[in-house]
């Protein structure tokens, strides 16, 4: 004789919705009142196969955490993390299959989590890396070949946009968190323990290279004005606002690391097309 299937409470079976919503609920809140309803018991108690479920949804999006926040994981210990993530989790489930696109708020949760309160600088390697991680993970580009500017008039190279590379990121930290970042994955306790954590605050660009992902800092100007560049204002309102940088030089060494992909004139009509390599 098969199993006793649970019906809907109100007598019918249950939408796929339905079923869908029950689930979430119960593996998110813990609640599992609704999702029992729908499970079948045979052998073990509807709770009893929620729980598996559920024990395995917290730990792949622990292990996915983990994988995006590995500074933050040896920064503050496995037990720590672990008790964190939960309570991330719980508040911010998946919203897609796709597990590298989770967690892109775990450095705003840590920024609120009084348990945490004492590491001022945790979500500023927080939201680093996330920048690494989403630049490891964007799609490819070809870079702008430098000399397709050549093709423009001097009317037409005042009112360039750039479009940048999609890997690029810039962030403003206030506290060192390249350093404390790179020093803890290299698990280089002397070089930790030498960085004084309020010494911020750091402008850096996030990219990822042909070896790998970068982190670089720039210094104030040279990030405002890259901030500017890859906001995609006109190459004319950039250079007439005032950002105490070496323009020409600095925009010559984002081309050369190949950061943006394409231009477009100021007025939204392509040149001949986006130009774009």
């Amino acid at each position: 004789m098969p199993p006793h299937r649970c019906k809907h409470p109100r007598g019918a079976m249950p939408t796929l919705l339905e079923l869908q919503q029950a689930m979430r609920h119960g593996l998110t809140s813990g609640d599992d009142a609704a999702a029992c309803a729908y499970v079948i018991s045979d052998g073990l108690s509807a709770s009893q196969r929620l729980d598996v479920y559920r024990n395995g949804f917290l730990s792949r999006l622990t292990s996915a955490l983990r994988l995006s926040y590995p500074a933050v994981h040896r920064l503050v210990g496995a037990e720590f993390f672990e008790g964190a993530a939960r309570l991330y989790i719980a508040d911010h489930p998946p919203r897609s299959a796709y597990l590298d696109e989770y967690g892109g708020d775990f450095a705003e949760f840590l920024a609120h989590f009084s348990p945490a309160a004492s590491l001022a600088y945790l979500p500023d390697v927080a939201r680093l890396e996330w920048a690494v991680s989403c630049a490891a993970h964007a799609p490819e580009a070809e870079p702008l070949d430098p000399a397709r500017l050549m093709e423009l008039d001097e009317a037409q190279r005042a009112r360039v946009r750039f479009v940048p590379h999609p890997s690029v990121a810039l962030l403003q930290a206030g506290s060192p968190a390249d350093l404390i970042r790179r020093s803890v994955l290299e698990q280089d306790d002397a070089a930790l323990a030498a960085i004084d954590p309020g010494a911020g605050p750091v402008w850096l660009l996030v990219e990822r290279r042909a070896s790998g992902t970068q982190v670089e800092r720039l210094n104030q100007a040279e990030w405002r004005f890259t901030v500017a560049l890859c906001a995609g204002l006109a190459l004319h309102e950039v250079l007439d606002a005032t950002y105490g940088t070496e323009a020409g030089a600095v925009l010559a060494r984002h081309l050369a690391a190949g950061r943006f992909t394409a231009i477009r004139l100021d007025d939204h009509h392509d040149i001949e097309g986006e130009l774009s390599t």
